[in-house]
């Protein structure tokens, strides 16, 4: 689609994982000309995460679509004149390596500055490129834990745990994203050349994951708290919690406003809870945890889940299903704003799947963005985007590519 609000973008993405190709798939998804940057022959790592069979991941596939694939052997002389001359083609460098790798290479932020004076370069490692662990390795895992979340996530007389996604990485990406379209702002609004320090946006994983604590810090220092995991609560806040229905199935309830709860308790069969005065607030209410999720459980296990989310839905409760994969695709909210989009895909069969794969957010419009495609196969674009775009000759892409020749 060539109206959407990053048509005419293009950004040369060199990272592998899921933080950078996290904010590649977004600036992607709205039209900005994405070209990955993967190693000649295995490609990016994340081609053989979870991969069930075939070739390449589902991961991969849903992290990396809409762009397209290019190998590059970025050792060589050859492949690192090629990413400098797509630089000098490029709106955007998205990176992701441990601190001092480009440079390294000879393909530092001064070395893509002098071949294009006006690229946005996003930067994202472990713990940023300063200080002093900028040069140490870390995977969201890490990150997690030092960014203040494993603390917060499992039962209090457990070992911390984690969530069943990378998040630290995607939460990262998200930043990396915005911090490409800051630039890009940027460069439009400024009169005259941005310096390079200023367009060079620097991410760290451990430092994402810390921005999304809320009020963690702020709560220890100001009044002596140390948050503790709480199992699926939130701390302070009662009553929200997962339940447990009658047929097998789990429901969400939130029903922590304090309006909310009067209503939630007439629908419990338990108006006494809701008439005393110390469950009138969430801090009472927390002091009281265990006994209100015991009267709600008792509720909810009389019930099948459509039964009691019904009930809870024409209260006025927040309340919701816990999904599955299979819940997901089979339901009609996210049916009707296209957020599961269906693709013939190679997953080592004889014939391709039918898969469905995530929608865009935003929407815009009232449905998703569509999908232009998912994750290309390894080096799918290369021949195109060397030669199409920076016009090279065969011999010149084979050499830049790691292409072997007879």
């Amino acid at each position: 689609m060539s109206d959407l609000p990053l048509s005419g973008v293009r950004v040369l993405e060199l990272g592998n994982y899921i933080a950078a190709p996290t904010a590649g798939r977004l600036l992607a998804d709205f039209g900005a000309d994405v070209i990955k940057v993967e190693r000649p022959g295995t490609g990016d790592e994340l081609r053989s995460w979870r991969l069930y069979a075939g070739d390449t991941s589902m991961l991969y596939r849903t992290l990396n679509r809409s762009k397209r694939s290019i190998t590059l052997d970025m050792k060589t002389d050859a492949g690192k004149q090629a990413v400098l001359d797509l630089t000098a083609a490029s709106d955007v460098v998205l990176e992701n390596f441990r601190p001092g790798t480009l440079e390294k290479w000879g393909l530092g932020p001064s070395e893509l500055d002098a071949v294009n004076p006006d690229v946005v370069l996003v930067r994202i490692s472990a713990f940023g490129q300063t200080g002093p662990l900028a040069g140490r390795p870390g995977f969201a895992a890490v990150a997690e834990a030092m960014g203040g979340l494993r603390a917060l996530v499992g039962e209090e007389d457990r070992p911390p745990s984690r969530t069943g996604v990378s998040i630290g990485d995607s939460i990262a990406g998200l930043y990396g994203a915005f911090s490409a379209v800051m630039g890009l702002y940027q460069r439009g609004a400024v009169a005259g050349r941005v310096p390079l320090d200023r367009r060079s946006m620097d991410i760290a994983l451990n430092e994402a994951v810390f921005s999304m604590m809320e009020s963690l810090v702020p709560d220890h220092l100001a009044y002596g708290v140390e948050r503790r995991r709480v199992g699926g609560r939130m701390e302070g806040i009662a009553p929200s919690n997962a339940y447990v229905c009658g047929d097998g199935g789990s429901v969400v309830i939130a029903g922590n406003g304090d309006s909310i709860y009067g209503r939630f308790m007439q629908v419990i069969g338990r108006p006494e809870l809701a008439s005393e005065p110390d469950l009138a607030s969430n801090a009472g209410r927390w002091a009281r945890r265990d006994e209100l999720d015991g009267a709600i459980e008792e509720w909810t296990r009389s019930l099948p889940r459509d039964e009691a989310l019904a009930q809870l839905e024409e209260a006025g409760v927040p309340a919701g299903p816990i999904h599955s994969a299979a819940d997901i695709v089979a339901d009609p909210q996210f049916a009707a704003r296209d957020m599961v989009q269906f693709f013939d895909v190679d997953t080592g069969g004889d014939e391709p799947a039918r898969v469905g794969f995530p929608g865009v957010v935003p929407v815009l419009d009232g449905r998703s963005v569509p999908v232009r495609h998912v994750g290309p196969d390894l080096g799918a674009d290369t021949h195109d985007v060397l030669g199409g775009l920076l016009g090279y000759p065969a011999g010149k892409i084979a050499a830049a590519a790691g292409e072997e020749t007879s």
